[in-house]
């Protein structure tokens, strides 16, 4: 099968569906002809489909979604970029009160069928404003859906799902995922939201964890195998909805479970998640639920203090011996 970045992968599947459906459009900041994306997801789409399809705004993330809303309301089907994730915190009241929201308010008489993708994540030195993950945020906000694709091949699936949604969705993407290769199919596919993805599987421990985590998680399993210890790694690829069910039923069979994420351990993804295991399968545990995630604080903007802080797989391989 043929291999493809995460970054064409997400490219593949928005010119797809605007292919696909007329109503689908693009608006973000300088993601049209003269930058084509930050992080050039974005790139030759403009000169493809125009600049009545793929639309430059002002910067103003409370416009960028405000605008998206009243297209999806009258019949449009928006996918808004938020150049860095963080950001979205521009457009709260336009995301949470606005979008998750109008169709509960309104008798389910209209739905809003809008995407808001942005990236996440540190790693790249650009300080505290650029480089948070605050899925959490958005998981606690009831009307939205939350997908976190960590491959090539979900990336596409996922986006192409999530364009296809009556529902409004926040589509995350880690920075350091764009340039990561992986198999992805030529024909249509999407992948469906709910449904987790078994990575590896494994006797001894679990670990979930999410975006760029998952590569860590994998390489450190590979360090753990040597030692003779058996890991399974679940992919949830989509924390709303969730699926519970994968990740009990793991724990049922390991015993011990280990949440890896790049938030703030302080009322996280992690810390949902962890709740989920210990309503649903806490007679199965035998160790407490252990949580890897960076500490509660901003992100430094001084590389070694960046790297210091992000979980990596050291942390991850001794993580999982202590609830071994």
């Amino acid at each position: 099968m043929r291999e493809l970045t995460y970054r064409d992968a997400l490219r593949e599947a928005l010119r797809e569906e605007m292919l696909r459906d007329k109503s689908v459009f693009l608006l973000g900041e300088d993601i049209g002809r003269y930058w084509e994306g930050a992080f050039k997801v974005t790139k030759g789409l403009a000169k493809e489909f125009g600049d009545e399809r793929v639309r430059d705004t002002p910067i103003s993330e409370s416009g960028i979604v405000g605008v998206a809303i009243g297209a999806a309301i009258t019949g449009m089907k928006p996918v808004a970029e938020i150049m860095f994730g963080d950001l979205s915190a521009l457009a709260m009241d336009q995301i949470c009160n606005q979008a998750a929201k109008i169709c509960y308010m309104f008798g389910g008489q209209t739905n809003v069928p809008l995407v808001v993708r942005t990236p996440f994540g540190a790693g790249v030195n650009i300080a505290s404003h650029h480089s948070q993950s605050l899925e959490a945020w958005f998981m606690h906000t009831p009307g939205l859906l939350v997908a976190v694709p960590s491959t090539p091949y979900d990336a596409k699936g996922l986006l192409k799902t999530a364009v296809r949604s009556n529902n409004p969705v926040m589509f995350f993407e880690h920075k350091l995922l764009y340039p990561i290769k992986g198999e992805v199919p030529e024909e249509d596919y999407t992948t469906p939201f709910g449904v987790a993805d078994v990575k590896m599987e494994g006797e001894d421990v679990t670990i979930l964890a999410t975006l760029y985590m998952i590569h860590k998680a994998l390489a450190a399993a590979q360090e753990l195998r040597k030692q003779r210890i058996s890991v399974e790694i679940i992919d949830p690829r989509t924390l709303v909805p969730l699926d519970k069910r994968t990740i009990v039923e793991s724990v049922k069979k390991t015993g011990r479970i280990l949440i890896v994420t790049e938030d703030c351990k302080t009322a996280g993804t992690s810390a949902e998640i962890a709740a989920v295991v210990a309503e649903e399968a806490l007679d199965y545990l035998d160790a407490p639920i252990k949580r890897v995630a960076e500490p509660d604080t901003p992100i430094p903007f001084s590389p070694p203090l960046e790297q210091f802080i992000i979980p990596d797989e050291k942390t991850i391989i001794k993580a999982v011996k202590e609830i071994l």
